[in-house]
Formats: C-alpha cells, sequence, structure tokens
C-alpha cells in the first residue's frame, strides 16, 4: 500500500529545522539510530514518524517537542480545546504541557482496532512505560511479545527495538509515558 503524503508540513519543518542547525543526514542518523533512507522520508511525508521518533529528533534538532508533535495553526485556533496528532493508525494527545524542555512526557494515545504501525519500529534512548485503560495491545519489545489488557501496565528499556499493534476488535486507550535523558 503506499503511503499518502501527510498535509500537515511535519516533514518540512523537520527538514528546515535540521538544515538551519546545518545537521547532516550523517549526524542525525547517527544520533537519532534511524536509517538516512528513513529520515529522507519522514522529511518528504512519505513516512510518519512515532512519537519515539518525534522525541528523538527534537533532543538531536534542540527543539521543542511541542514544535513538532501539534500543528502551528490548528494551536493557534483551538488553544482552549486538547490537541490531537493523528498518525495512520493510532492518535496521541500530549498529557504534559510545559514539559517542553524535560526528560520525561506523557501521552494518551488511541490506537485503532486491528492497527499495526507501519514503518520503522520503536526505539528511542531511555524508558518507556505503557498503561493500559481500556481494549487491549500487543507490545513487542525486541523479540517478546508482551499482550496488555485494559488495567495491565508495562516498563521497558526504549533503547531496545519496540512496536505497538491492537489485535483487538475495539480501539484501545492507553497512557504512555516516555523518558528520554
Amino acid at each position: 500500500m503506499a503511503r499518502k503524503k501527510d498535509p500537515a508540513p511535519i516533514g518540512k519543518r523537520i527538514k528546515r529545522a535540521r538544515l538551519d542547525r546545518k545537521v547532516t543526514l550523517d549526524t542525525m542518523a547517527n544520533e537519532t539510530g534511524l536509517a538516512k533512507e528513513d529520515i529522507k522520508q519522514i522529511e518528504s511525508g512519505d513516512k510518519r514518524p512515532s512519537v519515539g521518533t518525534l522525541l528523538q529528533i527534537s533532543r538531536v534538532l534542540q527543539l521543542d517537542s511541542d514544535f513538532l508533535l501539534k500543528d502551528p495553526e490548528e494551536a493557534r485556533e483551538k488553544r482552549a480545546q486538547a490537541y490531537t496528532k493523528r498518525t495512520d493508525q493510532y492518535a496521541y494527545t500530549p498529557l504534559t504541557p510545559g514539559a517542553e524542555n524535560k526528560h520525561l512526557k506523557a501521552f494518551r494515545i488511541v490506537v485503532e482496532a486491528g492497527a499495526h504501525h507501519e514503518g520503522v519500529g520503536f526505539q528511542h534512548e531511555g524508558e518507556e512505560f505503557v498503561h493500559v485503560l481500556e481494549g487491549q495491545v500487543e507490545v513487542q519489545v525486541g523479540d517478546h511479545v508482551n499482550a496488555l489488557s485494559a488495567g495491565d501496565s508495562l516498563h521497558f528499556n526504549s533503547g531496545i527495538k519496540h512496536d505497538l499493534r491492537n489485535p483487538g476488535q475495539m480501539d484501545a486507550t492507553l497512557i504512555v509515558v516516555v523518558y528520554v535523558p
């Protein structure tokens, strides 16, 4: 299935920030652990990055992560409402406003039924905590698959490649806390 271009220019913002800061693709790849081809696809809008990847990129580029996680125009128009950034298979809402330069960030994530995040598996320096509020998900950490249902939690080293999917027939709602040193 071909990836459609994201009308919200997150990739363009990443590329502009990278070029403004004179960060090469090689440096970005070494600092994030992403392949240069993946970075190019993110910057062109052909691939949508995960929250963890956006946090890594914002750290490398020394950006406020909200610059990447929120659409600036929409933020101006709807300051009073919670903003939800949509990816192909799930939606996430930042729960830690004002934590732009902090190491710990929390998100409320809704993973659509039957959804599996396409693209590179998540992998970023730090730790991650997942708590399932409703539904069920599978969190694969390395080669180990953790099946979680409502009320279950998982804490793991996010430096190990991990992935998230919802094998259920209803949407799953999670609280995810990411710590990036």
